[in-house]
């Protein structure tokens, strides 16, 4: 009787056992379960495409939604691509292959590069100009009806002339200063170029290829213009003070498409803040993540208020005048 006894208790001794060990493996419990608390942990992979304020800011919101949201829910893995496209490509490819839920992608060529890279994991774009020119979707509904949704940084184009006008009337030759290899850029300056030609300017675009031409580039452009329009350019935003560097000493104004540049080189914007719409990506992924939101049928969203700024160091050193509606652009913010 005792033998018996015996054999039962080890019997069930082993079954505990071996539940306990189920219970605890890893690979039982999900990719991204919390195994302390059994709450799913979100992996989202940031590919940024190079570091300057304005995708900064973008990413800082991003960042601070999804951790309002989620808390120690979400695992964020921030990479930077130090404006390489091929970088961008590598980064993709790195968060496939780590399965993570989500990409965020800042900037067109990270866009692009994600695009690339799969067709099933779900893809936040922020600081994007144009989907329809990043992703070359001819008949744009509002929406990609791919795994790509997200924010557009674009700020009213015509409204930008307008305000070139506003501040330059007896201006002549505006040049276009951007880099050849960002298509949102071409776009944006393709749209401000036939507005500030149908008011009677003549126009002229300066393209570099990279941040090693745009010193040369902006010296050309500033012996045979009277006024230097730049887009939401991110070669160009990572290069402000070189560009400052050529046209402030020429006494040639610069007119930005967002902020920060104007910050660096510029003497007037019509501005959006880089911070809301990233932080309006935040939001997005939590939908995605947590609420099943299909992303394929989620429209770009915009920033909501655009804001006619100045920087008043710059636009005193050139004695221009600004007129009434214009706020004054403060110091960046520190680190």
């Amino acid at each position: 009787m005792k033998k018996k006894l015996l054999a039962l208790l080890l019997i069930c001794a082993g079954a505990l056992s071996s539940l306990a060990g189920c219970g605890s493996d890893p690979g039982e419990s999900g990719q991204g379960d919390d195994a302390g608390s059994g709450e799913k942990v979100y992996n989202v992979g940031i590919c940024q495409l190079v570091q300057h304020d304005a995708l900064d800011a973008a990413t800082e919101g991003f960042q601070a939604a999804l951790k309002e949201k989620l808390g120690d829910q979400v695992k964020i893995n921030l990479q930077n691509a130090s404006g390489d496209s091929n970088t961008c490509g590598t980064i993709a490819n790195q968060f496939v292959s780590s399965n993570v839920d989500l990409i965020m992608a800042n900037a067109t060529a990270p866009l692009q590069s994600s695009a690339a890279a799969t067709n099933s994991i779900p893809i936040l774009g922020t600081s994007i100009t144009d989907y329809a020119t990043a992703l070359q979707i001819d008949d744009w509904t509002g929406s990609t009806g791919m795994n790509i949704s997200g924010t557009s940084d674009l700020a009213p184009l015509t409204e930008q002339a307008a305000m070139l006008k506003e501040l330059f009337p007896d201006a002549k030759n505006i040049g276009m200063l951007y880099c050849s290899g960002e298509p949102n850029s071409s776009y944006q300056v393709n749209i401000v170029k036939t507005e500030l030609e149908g008011m009677g300017y003549t126009c002229k675009e300066y393209t570099f290829a990279d941040s090693n031409d745009i010193a040369a580039v902006a010296a050309t452009a500033v012996a045979e213009c009277d006024v230097i329009y730049i887009p939401t350019d991110n070669t160009a935003a990572s290069a402000t003070n070189t560009i400052n560097n050529v046209c402030l000493p020429a006494k040639i104004p610069v007119v930005t498409g967002e902020e920060n540049m104007c910050r660096g080189c510029g003497v007037a914007t019509l501005s959006i803040s880089y911070y809301d719409i990233g932080y309006q990506t935040g939001l997005m992924a939590y939908e995605i993540l947590v609420n099943g939101a299909d992303i394929s049928t989620m429209e770009i969203q915009y920033a909501p208020d655009v804001t006619k700024k100045y920087n008043a160091e710059i636009c005193a050193q050139l004695g221009i005048t600004i007129p009434e509606g214009y706020t004054e652009i403060g110091p960046a913010a520190e680190e």
